[in-house]
Parts: structure tokens; sequence; C-alpha cells
């Protein structure tokens, strides 16, 4: 089964053979993760996201040579025509209707800057002034003819500052820093002025640099005291091996993390350039239409297929080491595992094509290895693999397309007991709306969401379940005919979903199949914040039908349907072309689909739709007419309340919502101190409140608490690398994720035996 996972994963882990598509998901996939954020706040320093993001990893093109040497970035033939593509695509066939004017133009120039620098701490107020008079109204013209010189103009600009900032903190590393300071970092620069001075920025960056080094210092002294406990008691590892980071102080630490910085800085490929500039122009029109470079379009594919081109692998930084990068798990079936050649643990020194010299990768992020490896179906890839304390060896794979068998929908039982029976309530865990649409249209096998549903539910018919849980936590979405065809296996027919394209035109998906249903008993759809788009129209559908009700949290607020450009003249993109809306007129966009029953939402509410940039608006159409198949809604406000009162006495559930309660209380931080003993009480206070509501928790579940902080975070460790070792399909879920399916299952119980009692 593939969990919905709020797990503590590793967040520096990058998939070799399982990418996660450009698009963002907004997920929670760290167990604490809420706590884990308010602990940053209180302890870390700003960080820019575009200075500390990882070099983005890109197939190995014709601007290879110059990213390696450090040599100029340009643009080649296919990235200037692909330019001209997009912004035609955005000129004549977005859903806005809204031409690529000089208006627009000076839209995109401002998106694209913040999207460089959106803490306003890297450009001067002179840099921005001169990109506006120069670019403002002209740099829509120049995608339409393919010029990316604007585009490349900017971002050497933009590398030119960025090796400033880490030059000064290197130099000022070499001299002793107050962590004393009576004065605050500003970490809401949003909506700041650039600074009109180096003067004024050097400050800035100074107090940067003092926050990053507090918090380095706090969470070194937190990984000692950590270390000490595991020295004392051993047994805490769970047969884990939780090695100690480097044991460089706070200065040295920071002096090899900005080296390095530098260095991935002239790694740096033109792709980076054609996508900031692509999805800056994009984003200006709304937050789905989308670019993707040949390596992130792997990823893409991936997502919507569940078939992948690589060898098999997942790697990750070495823990207690990153200079080195290790495989973590193989994919059966695939290469790497075939060959035998390689194993878990093994750590990834070199990277070479065929043909090529060897690339050495020690220190360099997982993200660019990635990118190194990962290549077309049938070309060869040299991988250098030292075991530990073994010797370095280089074996040679062949890429290959690999099927993640372990994705895709999974069914399972789960048992409810009331009043001495047991009850079995059928769980469907559908991750996508998947569809190999290529294989398909090659007449070849595919995968599809719709017809692994069937197979699951002609499953879970022959087990004789009481009632059903459609599990979409999680589920990005898809393609828009599978969630049709999937609408059609639980509903007796009728229109399914409304769609408006951008001239206006209504059309609507149906279901015709004579009043078949595969599945008739009673279900439920299951929902959170990062259920979107097709998962959306599905939870809409079943509850305009009121063929079940919808739990959760309110869903995403994806109301629009993408065309996939799968034609480029270089990578993919998806353009919005349509809107789609409930049978009962309704869109979904904005507003997402409102749960008839909530449950504590383990997300941060900005990252909905509704906080996004550009979003579309929402609207109504009017209703298709339809046939509801049952009356549940009368039953909701007696179902709230019971599930209301279990949800209130389930230790899952109050452990939630406190560490909900401690990270609201942190979220609006607009200011951090520069005192490392002010620091210190604040991550402390955070501490206390986290470990009482975990062992809150554990007593109220039979487990013995933790008696110190060391202890909880060890035993969080452990577990995360336990579960490393695990391919993610295969993971069981978390006690606090199964509370959400545990208690949809009873809500349905609750339905069944309430239109029974009528």
């Amino acid at each position: 089964m593939k969990p919905k996972k709020i797990e503590q994963d590793l967040a520096s882990k990058a998939q070799v053979t399982q990418g996660s598509g450009a698009q963002v998901k907004a997920r929670f996939t760290t167990k604490l993760q809420t706590i884990v954020g308010a602990i940053a706040v209180a302890s870390a320093g700003l960080f820019f996201s575009q200075v500390y993001g990882e070099a983005t990893a890109s197939a190995v093109d014709k601007s290879s040579a110059a990213a390696t040497t450090g040599a100029p970035l340009a643009p080649t033939r296919e990235q200037s025509i692909v330019t001209r593509q997009m912004a035609m695509y955005m000129d004549t066939q977005h859903y806005l209707n809204m031409p690529l004017d000089a208006s627009v133009s000076q839209r995109v120039l401002e998106m694209y800057l913040d999207n460089l620098d959106g803490d306003h701490a890297l450009f001067l107020a002179s840099d921005i002034d001169e990109f506006r008079k120069k670019y403002a109204t002209t740099l829509g013209a120049s995608m339409k003819k393919g010029d990316l010189t604007p585009a490349f103009a900017i971002q050497k600009r933009f590398t030119e500052r960025l090796k400033d900032y880490y030059q000064y903190s290197l130099d000022q590393l070499d001299q002793p820093q107050n962590l004393k300071r009576t004065d605050s970092l500003n970490i809401d620069r949003e909506k700041a002025p650039y600074f009109s001075s180096s003067k004024e920025q050097r400050a800035f960056w100074q107090q940067q640099l003092v926050s990053e080094l507090i918090s380095l210092t706090i969470s070194q002294e937190e990984e000692t005291a950590k270390q000490a406990a595991l020295k004392a008691d051993p047994k805490l590892a769970a047969g884990q091996d939780l090695s100690p980071p480097s044991e460089l102080n706070p200065v040295d630490t920071l002096k090899k993390r900005f080296k390095r910085k530098l260095q991935q800085i002239d790694r740096i490929k033109s792709d980076r350039v054609l996508e900031g500039l692509l999805n800056a122009a994009l984003a200006t029109y709304d937050p789905h239409s989308l670019y993707f470079a040949p390596v992130e379009a792997m990823e893409m594919n991936r997502q919507t297929t569940l078939q992948l081109e690589g060898i098999g692998v997942s790697i990750r930084p070495e823990r207690g080491n990153d200079d080195y990068t290790r495989v973590e798990t193989l994919v059966d079936g695939g290469p790497a595992s075939k060959s035998g050649l390689v194993k878990p643990g093994d750590r990834i020194v070199g990277v070479a094509q065929d043909g090529q010299p060897m690339v050495d990768v020690v220190g360099w992020p997982s993200s660019e290895i990635v990118g190194l490896i990962r290549g077309k179906r049938g070309t060869k890839v040299l991988l250098k693999l030292q075991a530990k304390d073994a010797a370095a060896r280089t074996i040679t794979l062949t890429r290959d397309v690999i099927q993640e068998e372990d994705s895709g929908v999974q069914d399972r039982v789960v048992n409810v007991q009331r009043d001495g029976k047991t009850y079995k309530m059928g769980v469907l865990d559908i991750p996508s709306f998947y569809l190999n649409y290529k294989a398909r249209r090659d007449g070849k096998n595919y995968r599809s969401v719709s017809e692994d549903t069937q197979k699951a539910l002609i499953d879970l018919n022959s087990k004789k379940v009481d009632g059903l849980v459609v599990d979409l936590r999680g589920d990005p979405g898809g393609s828009l005919e599978e969630v049709a065809n999937m609408i059609g296996l639980f509903i007796k027919q009728g229109p399914v979903v409304q769609i408006r394209d951008r001239n206006g035109a209504i059309t609507a998906y149906r279901d015709d199949d004579g009043g078949a249903e595969l599945y008739k008993g009673p279900m439920i759809v299951l929902v959170n914040l990062a259920s979107a788009s097709a998962s959306e129209i599905f939870a809409a559908a079943i509850q305009d039908y009121d063929r079940g009700l919808v739990v959760g949290s309110t869903t995403t607020g994806k109301g629009t349907a993408q065309v996939q450009l799968d034609n480029l003249a270089y990578g993919l993109a998806t353009l919005t072309q349509r809107k789609f809306y409930r049978v009962s007129g309704g869109s979904t966009q904005n507003k997402g689909v409102v749960p008839d029953i909530p449950f504590v939402s383990i997300y941060d509410e900005d990252l909905g739709e509704r906080k996004a940039k550009n979003p579309l608006k929402w609207d109504t159409i009017p209703t298709a007419p339809f046939i509801p198949e049952d009356n549940l809604k009368p039953l909701v406000p007696q179902l709230t309340v019971a599930s209301k009162a279990r949800q209130e006495a389930d230790p899952q559930y109050v452990y939630l919502s406190k560490i909900k309660e401690i990270s609201k209380a942190h979220k609006d931080q607009k200011v951090l101190s520069l005192d490392l003993d002010a620091r210190r009480k604040e991550v402390d206070a955070i501490e206390v409140q986290t470990l009482a509501a975990e062992n809150e928790r554990r007593s109220k579940t039979g487990l013995v608490p933790y008696p110190n902080w060391q202890t909880y975070q060890i035993s969080l460790d452990a577990q995360a690398e336990a579960r490393a070792k695990i391919s993610e399909g295969k993971r069981p879920p978390l006690p606090e994720e199964e509370a959400f399916v545990t208690e949809s299952a009873n809500i349905l119980l609750d339905q069944v035996k309430a239109k029974q009692a009528k």
C-alpha cells in the first residue's frame, strides 16, 4: 500500500527512478512537518529559496560543456525555438485569451525577478531599475522571436550577485561574529524594497550570516546531546546506523557549504535559465501552466504513466557525511537490480555518460547526481561506486523502461469493531489518476487508474465488504478521461463533470452505460488539502450525486484542465485551456471541495490554490441535469457529532491538533532574534510543547513516554532510517495517518446504521 505520508522523510532524498514531477504537490511529506517548520522559524536563519535551492539537474545537452567549465551560459537553438513556441501558445491558446503584449510583458519580468530573488536580497534597486527600463515592455516580444538574451543577461547579473553573497559570507567567516546581538533579522522580505546600496545590502547579509551561525550552533548542540544519549544507551538506535554528522564547528560548516554553492553556480546549465523564464511567463497566466526541460519532463511523464526510464535506484545523501550520496533502494527488475553489481549502501563517487569522461560527484547534491544518472532507454551510464571500507569500482548499466509495479491503485480491508460485531470496510488507495496514453496510442500494453480500480473493486466485492473508503489524500490528479471513467464505476448514469473552454463552450463528460455500477454499496471519499484536480472532480461528483459523503479537509481548489504539449522542440509543457465544473454548476477552482464532515488538517493552509499567485477565479455555470442517488445530507449533522466526539477522544487526532496549534502559534513570526540565548529559549519552548504532545499520545496508546527531547529525536531518526530502506509503495502507514482511514470507516458504519434505522 502506498501510504499518504505524514512521516519524517529525509528531505534531501532524491529519487532516480521516481521523480516528483516539476509540478509541486502541496503536501506535508514529513512526520511532524508542522513542528519542524515551527522550529525552523525559531532556530534557523532566512533561507533565500533560490540561493539555497539545489542547482537544477538537467539532461546532458549542448550547454553541458559551458556549465562544467564555467564558460558563459548561452541558449541553444532548440531552446530558442521552444521559447518561440511557448510564447505563441501563451499569446493565442491560453484559457484567459490574454495576449502576450507589453502590459503582460511587464508582469512576466516582475515574476521572473521575484522567482530569482523572492526575498529582494540579492539584486540591488539599480539592477531592477535597469532591467525594467531595458526589458519591461519588450520581454514578451523577445520571447515571440525566440530571443533569450534578456533572460540570460538577468541570469548573468543574478549569478554575479549570488557569488558576491557567498564570497562576502566567506570573508566574514574569517572574522569573529557576535552571536549575542540586540538587533533582529527581518524574515518577511517578499514585499520589501530592494536595497539601494551595497552597504545596506551587506549589512543584511551579515545579519543573515549571524542568524545561520546561531541556527547551526543550536543544531550542533542538539546533535551533541543526541550522540551522548546514544553512547549511553546504544539500543536507542534500534539497530540503525545513526552516525553523527561531520564534527566541523559552525563556522567551518558554513565555509564548506558556501564553497560548495560557489562550485554549483558554475555547474548551472542553460536549461535552468530556460525553465526560469518560461515558468515565470506561464505563472503570469495561472499556477498550472508549466514548462519542463527534458529531465523534468521525464519526471512529469513518470507521474502520469507510472513508467520511467532509468536504472532503477533511489539515492540520498549519506547520513553523517553529506559529501557522499549513496544508493538507498533498488527497484526489482530494474537494470541496477538485474546486474547484481549495485548494492544498497554503495556510495556514488563518479558518473559518466557512455564515451565521456568520468565526473567526480563527491560533494555534489543528490539532485545534480540524479540528472547525470537519468537518461533514455538503451543509453549507457557508467557509475563509480564504493562500498564501505572497499576500493571504488566502475560499472556500466544500460538504462531501461521501469514499471512502478508497487505504485498505482491498492486495495485492502480494515475491520471495525462495534457492538460485538466485526464489520469489513474496503479501502481504495488512489495515488493519482494515471494513464499511459502514449502506450495506448501506440497499441502497447498500458496501465490506467480506471482499469486498476475495476480489478480492485472486483477483489473487494468478492470479500463482501460492508462499505468502501476511497482514499484520495495527496492525490494530485491526472487524466480527465480517467476520472470520468472512475466516477462511472460508482454511479448509475448521467453527467460526471462539465468543461468550459476558452471560447465559453460548455460540454459534459457523461456516464452512459445503462445504469451499470461496479460498486453499489455505501461509500465515503477521504480528501485533504493535497487532493487536487481530478481528485476534486471525483469527490465533487460523489458529493453532488449524494452517492457518498466526503470527509477530511477542504481540497486544493485546482479547477482547471491543461493540455500537455509534448510535441515541442525541447522538453514539454502544460497549458491551461479549460475549466471544469461540478454537475451542480459550481467550480472547484479556488474553493475546492468542502468536506461534509471535517477532520483536522495537517497542512499549512497557505499551500492551497487560494494562496497561489494568479489563480483563475471561482465562478458558476448552469447545472447539468442529473438524478441524485441517495439522501445522505440529512444524516450529516448526527454523523458529524459522533465523529467529533471520537476525534476528541482519539490520541492520534489530539496529537495532530496540538502539533497544528504549536505550528500556528509560530507561523506568523516576522523577525528572528540575533541573540543566541534568546533563540535557544524559543527552541526550548517549542520542544517542551512538542514533547508533551508526543508523550501524551504515547501514554494514551500504551507506549512508554520519552524521558527527554534527545531520546524522542533519536527515535524519529531511527524510524526514518528504517523506513527509508523500504520502497515507498511498501511502507506501512504510521498510526497518525491510519487514524484518518479508521475514522472514515467509523463514519461509514455510522452512515450504514443510520440508514438502517430509518
